[in-house]
């Protein structure tokens, strides 16, 4: 797999690409056109020459936007697909040719899952498991307990969205820290991203302490995403790529931040 940029090996892994002609849900935003050159070439100016499209909300399952992107960029990059449960295997395996490496669920968003994700999972899992895939969880802090005997139970692997909602608001005693010590345990992931959802602004000098912390648990299983094109913003007060990055830059420091950016995600996005 080659990177747009041959100099750029590291990757961006949470992106969205948006189609202002495709439909969406209704009840939440209306997504402005950001089709994948755009995230490609900001991406590679900055390390990143693999990205990883994970499914928006609003597109519920209808992955069509995610899928074309991936097979316009001819197996450079990596997918996260939102499926129901009674998905054909004929779709997966379609998805699967195209990149796609896991399934989302999430409880966050207002179009998010509407179901019972965990009902849903257990049907998926299977065939999950076949495929290599992992389920990744845009949840907030305190459903990260429920998340650790359902993992168990599957034997996938669990990817956590935007620092697993262990945001600037949570004590560094509570339980949610707990319940990702023992979800890192059993093999999930986390993702180093979305610092704007989680009770800061830039510099997100208050999320430094649980950056650290969700890197010297999660090790080698943690990963980096902008999250662009950042939803929370208009389309003309996108936050800078880089400020994205910058946060875990200085936790970390140049070493390990290089770590994170080439080395982690290849192991999960095979």
């Amino acid at each position: 797999m080659q990177p747009a940029d041959p100099r750029a090996a590291g990757w961006d892994c949470h992106v969205h690409v948006f189609d202002e002609a495709a439909p969406v849900k209704p009840g939440h935003y209306r997504p402005v056109h950001q089709p994948l050159q755009a995230i490609e070439t900001l991406a590679a100016e900055h390390g990143a020459g693999h990205l990883v499209l994970v499914q928006p909300s609003v597109y519920g399952a209808d992955n069509s936007v995610m899928l074309n992107a991936l097979q316009a960029a001819a197996g450079r990059h990596r997918g996260v697909a939102v499926v129901d449960a009674d998905v054909s295997d004929a779709e997966l395996d379609r998805l699967h040719a195209a990149g796609v490496r896991g399934v989302r669920f999430n409880r966050v968003s207002p179009a998010g899952h509407a179901g019972d994700p965990a009902a849903d999972l257990r049907r998926l899992a299977p065939r999950l498991r076949e495929r290599g895939w992992h389920v990744q969880w845009y949840v907030a802090a305190d459903a990260l307990a429920g998340l650790v005997p359902l993992q168990a139970e599957t034997g996938l692997p669990f990817v956590l969205d935007h620092l697993a909602g262990l945001g600037a608001g949570v004590a560094p005693d509570a339980p949610a820290w707990v319940a990702a010590g023992a979800l890192a345990a059993g093999g999930a992931w986390i993702k180093l991203s979305g610092w704007y959802r989680l009770g800061d602004k830039a510099p997100y000098d208050a999320l430094g302490p649980a950056v650290r912390r969700a890197a010297d648990l999660f090790g080698a299983h943690a990963l980096w995403g902008s999250d662009w094109p950042h939803t929370s913003f208009p389309a003309d007060q996108l936050p800078p790529y880089a400020s994205t990055q910058a946060p875990v830059q200085r936790v970390l420091g140049a070493q390990r931040w290089r770590a994170v950016l080439d080395g982690h995600a290849p192991t999960l996005y095979r």
